[in-house]
């Protein structure tokens, strides 16, 4: 959390002016996405430079050419999202937990992008989030989803894959974009401001045709597979 401190310290100044920028673009009829996660994204650039943190992306080209797609990322902490926001070229709405949904900045955030929070513990408003999402996917709107349900708090390590977290994307039929997060957990969960590196791999899309005939368990291993080679291959270049 010192990390967080320190990036509200030396945008002191300009917070306000972003959070206000973000709060609006939230609130705009007709909702303009691309508008909202242009203030989103430009604000976590900001952030990330005022922390010290880097980021280095690297597979955007696996990114299918039409919207429509979800991300499935690993999850290490509090961090993820914003490595998505800065290197992402495209808009996108992500899943949280409703715990986190009131959090300052998160919450504009959250309405900027037209995200949404889940009850895992309410199972019909888990089912009827699935549904939003498929109606959503359906019709262009690119997603972000940690199945793991969780962060992890084990680093590099990877918790297994809920099948679950499939479902939208199975019924909607859409590609599905693994996505390597390699020391993503640095930046937020380690009490230090020292300069670091997150690394971010896009890897290659699994289409509808690849998984038509699995279960969502039998995607979400497969998934967790290579999350778990890429990052695996990731720490043998850095060693």
């Amino acid at each position: 959390m010192i990390r967080i401190a320190m990036m509200v310290l030396k945008l002191f100044l300009k917070v306000p002016y972003y959070l206000y920028k973000i709060n609006k673009s939230g609130k705009k009829e007709p909702f303009d996405l691309e508008n909202g996660f242009a203030w989103c994204k430009y604000a976590t650039i900001k952030a990330n430079k005022a922390g010290k943190v880097k980021i280095e992306s690297s597979g955007l080209e696996n990114l299918p050419k039409d919207n429509g797609f979800v991300l499935f990322p690993n999850h290490q902490g509090l961090y993820d999202v914003l490595a998505f926001l800065e290197s992402c070229p495209v808009p996108f709405s992500f899943i949280i937990k409703k715990e986190a949904k009131n959090i300052i900045l998160l919450k504009q955030v959250i309405a900027a992008t037209r995200s949404i929070a889940i009850d895992r513990e309410d199972l019909r408003q888990s089912m009827q989030v699935i549904q939003t999402i498929t109606e959503e996917v359906q019709k262009g709107r690119n997603f972000l989803i940690f199945a793991e349900g969780t962060r992890s708090k084990e680093g590099n390590k990877l918790l297994d894959f809920k099948g679950g977290s499939f479902k939208s994307a199975y019924k909607a039929k859409c590609p599905i974009v693994p996505c390597a997060l390699i020391d993503a957990f640095k930046p937020f969960d380690e009490n230090s401001v020292r300069a670091v590196t997150v690394k971010l791999k896009y890897l290659q899309p699994l289409y509808y045709d690849e998984y038509k005939d699995m279960k969502t368990t039998e995607i979400a291993a497969e998934v967790k597979k290579r999350i778990e080679l890429a990052i695996s291959e990731e720490i043998e270049k850095t060693n």
